[in-house]
């Protein structure tokens, strides 16, 4: 057994001090009362640091080809860098590619689960749809059975996005499965329209992507799949939202009435504005580092981000990690900003960011809630996991408020090249993290346990 210590245990009751006993993939006690060790034991004084649930980030893109290239990460190193900040579960997007059954794409993204080293936390998959088809309702519910109980459809790419009319009857069968969609909210059309105007006005560097997706584009889409998800009566999950525009159509659509409207948000759109696509470096290509989608905001934005995590209207922090080195990957796209390689690193770094960002104003309740307990509502991994409670699954972060090191690229575990947080001083870090009761990480540093499995999910909310 692994008795944890002196530590505050952060329940669904509110953080209480308590020990916290695991045995095997269980979590066996929490006890305000103390837990004495027994011999043979493996027993942590934690005092001084928070207990967490382990965190969940749901969503994530590794060893991913995304149209121009292969992501820089794949499973073995995306969900080892994940496991050194605190994370012990992700959510993955395979993807049906168009002539791709859905069936297809979840054994193609099973095996590239299952291949290197394996994967140190644990991770499930959502679907992601390209195509609709007279047999798509079908492969969805076959997609259920195996545990995939979210989707995600896209408003945006020409290879990837549906019609209006193709997002309302794949919202219908996600409400008939009790499922939840997830989509990338852009307008296609706008972001292709603006792409084009933007080159031809002869801005092809890393600053003509912000150009290219403007706030409007987001809002746009936001309001336009929330009416399509009332039609349909559906759960929806607005995922990276990056605006106050957005934001705006997501409160107008909760206070119409309108229930199962999650919200998705990621630390580069509340730690980062668009002041870094003209970081210099590079020969002005630096910014090429932040080129994602949807881009980095205004300040303004940012602002207003915070501002709705902090009263609640957040559901869950993901990191959107779609890695890609500066060198040899995004610089690539020099003479054209719409041919680098769109996507950033986060994996490792989201708990740290959120925790610093927030210091003092979210506490241990606020990050539970939006980096584990959230998630896990939102997408059927409650109450397995997102909760420290007696029976749930010993994914497990003990988490050090008080100490204090620096984001680096040099020191990082994702297989990239850079960080969007170079030289952020953090504060707070994963001490240990457990994954089904097995130590995957201690202080930041992998233990080489290879403990992740796959997570069949079963409903949400």
């Amino acid at each position: 057994m692994i008795v944890l210590t002196g530590g505050v245990a952060v329940t669904p009751r509110g953080p209480v001090r308590a020990d916290v006993a695991l045995e095997g993939d269980k979590i066996v006690r929490v006890a305000p009362e103390g837990i004495e060790p027994e011999p043979g034991d493996e027993a942590h004084d934690v005092s001084g640091c928070w207990v967490f649930p382990g965190f969940i980030d749901a969503h994530t893109h590794l060893q991913c080809w995304t149209g121009m290239d292969w992501t820089a990460d794949s499973f073995e190193t995306g969900t080892r860098a994940a496991a050194c900040g605190g994370t012990t579960c992700i959510v993955d997007y395979a993807t049906a590619d168009r002539g791709v059954t859905m069936d297809e794409a979840l054994a193609e993204w099973q095996a590239r689960a299952a291949s290197g080293a394996g994967c140190a936390s644990n991770y499930g998959f959502h679907m992601a749809i390209s195509e609709w088809g007279e047999d798509s309702a079908e492969q969805m519910r076959r997609m259920r059975e195996a545990g995939v109980s979210s989707f995600k459809t896209y408003l945006a790419y020409d290879h990837l996005r549906l019609s209006d009319a193709e997002t309302l009857r794949c919202l219908e069968v996600c409400r008939d499965l009790d499922a939840v969609l997830c989509v990338h909210c852009e307008n296609g059309d706008v972001v292709n329209e603006l792409q084009r105007r933007v080159l031809n006005a002869g801005i092809t560097g890393p600053e003509g992507h912000p150009l290219s997706r403007p706030a409007e584009a987001e809002a746009d889409a936001v309001s336009r799949l929330l009416y399509l998800a009332q039609i349909a009566g559906a759960r929806v999950n607005v995922v990276h939202l990056s605006t106050e525009l957005g934001l705006a159509a997501v409160r107008a659509a909760r206070a119409r009435g309108q229930r199962g409207v999650y919200v998705e948000t990621c630390p580069q759109y509340f730690s980062l504005d668009d002041t870094r696509y003209l970081e210099a470096g590079d020969d002005g290509f630096a910014g090429a580092k932040y080129v994602m989608s949807p881009p980095l905001r205004k300040p303004s934005d940012v602002a207003a981000l915070r501002a709705a995590v902090l009263a609640g209207e957040v559901d869950s922090i993901a990191t959107d990690h779609c890695s890609f080195n500066l060198r040899g990957q995004k610089d690539r796209g020099r003479g054209d900003f719409t041919k680098i390689p769109n996507g950033g690193p986060g994996i490792e770094h989201r708990p740290a960011v959120t925790a610093t960002v927030f210091e003092g104003q979210l506490g241990p309740e606020g990050l539970c809630r939006l980096l584990s307990e959230g998630p896990a509502r939102t997408f059927g991994l409650w109450p397995e996991r997102g909760r420290l409670a007696e029976g749930a699954a010993a994914d497990v972060c003990v988490w050090d408020p008080s100490a204090r090191w620096t984001i680096s690229a040099a020191t990082q575990h994702q297989a990239v090249d850079y960080t969007p947080w170079e030289g952020l001083e953090a504060h707070g870090r994963a001490r240990l993290v457990f994954v089904n009761g097995r130590l995957a990480a201690r202080d930041g540093e992998p233990t080489g346990a290879v403990a992740g499995r796959y997570v069949p999910r079963h409903g949400g909310r």
